[in-house]
Parts: C-alpha cells; sequence; structure tokens
C-alpha cells in the first residue's frame, strides 16, 4: 500500500461559517456529518488529483489544517513514527464505520493524522 495523504482537516471556530466561505470561495460541496462528532464532509470535486476533507470545531490537537495519511496498520506505523523520533498526541481512537486514527507531531513540531481504514470499526464502550 502506498501510504499517501488521503485526508485534510480544516479547524474552525464557527464551522457553518467556514463553510459558507469554502462553498463560496472554492465551489466545495460540505455537508454535517451523522455520526458521532461534531465533523462538516468536505468534497472538493470529482477530478483526480485531488482528495477531500473534513471541518471541525478547534481544539487540541488540530489547532491548524492538518493532513492525514492512509496507512495499512496504524499500531506498527505508531511504533514508526515514535522510534524516529516523533510523538503521538492523541492515541488511536475510532471512526465509526471507517477505521482509526491518531495524531501525531514530527520532529519539527507539525501535527499530522494516520488512518488505517477499516469499514467494521464499531465505536468503543465507554466504562
Amino acid at each position: 500500500m502506498e501510504e499517501r495523504i488521503v485526508h485534510f482537516e480544516i479547524p474552525a471556530d464557527d464551522p457553518e461559517r467556514a463553510k459558507d466561505f469554502y462553498e463560496k470561495v472554492f465551489g466545495w460541496k460540505i455537508e454535517k456529518w451523522d455520526g458521532p462528532m461534531d465533523y462538516w464532509l468536505v468534497n472538493t470535486g470529482e477530478k483526480d488529483p485531488g482528495i477531500n476533507g473534513g471541518l471541525t470545531r478547534r481544539a487540541d490537537p488540530v489547532t491548524i489544517t492538518t493532513n492525514t495519511v492512509g496507512v495499512e496498520n496504524l499500531d506498527n506505523k505508531l511504533n514508526e513514527v515514535t522510534g524516529a523520533g516523533g510523538e503521538i498526541v492523541m492515541p488511536r481512537s475510532v471512526i465509526p464505520n471507517m477505521g482509526y486514527l491518531a495524531y501525531c507531531k514530527d520532529t519539527e513540531g507539525n501535527i499530522f493524522g494516520l488512518m488505517e481504514s477499516d469499514e467494521s470499526a464499531e465505536a468503543e464502550e465507554v466504562e
């Protein structure tokens, strides 16, 4: 599997305002996600190359535009990140019906996401 950027996230203090901005400026289609978190899906178009993304409320660790890289095995990749001097800033979490996500920091302080796709991923029970 090639490890490529597969998703971006734009943090916003007011996601509805950001939605209006990006729809007007770029013609992107942005819709509120019907999932367990406050999130808007961004469709940037149908032509390749290109990637789609999301709008999220600004909160740690996503305070700046963040790219997410698709990986085959998230746990292995997290070990590689820490082994190369990077840091895990948000541990592995479940995105129901999509997969597993973690956020990391590189050696220069840049935040990036890692995503392992798995449509069978289910929300973890909270005790």
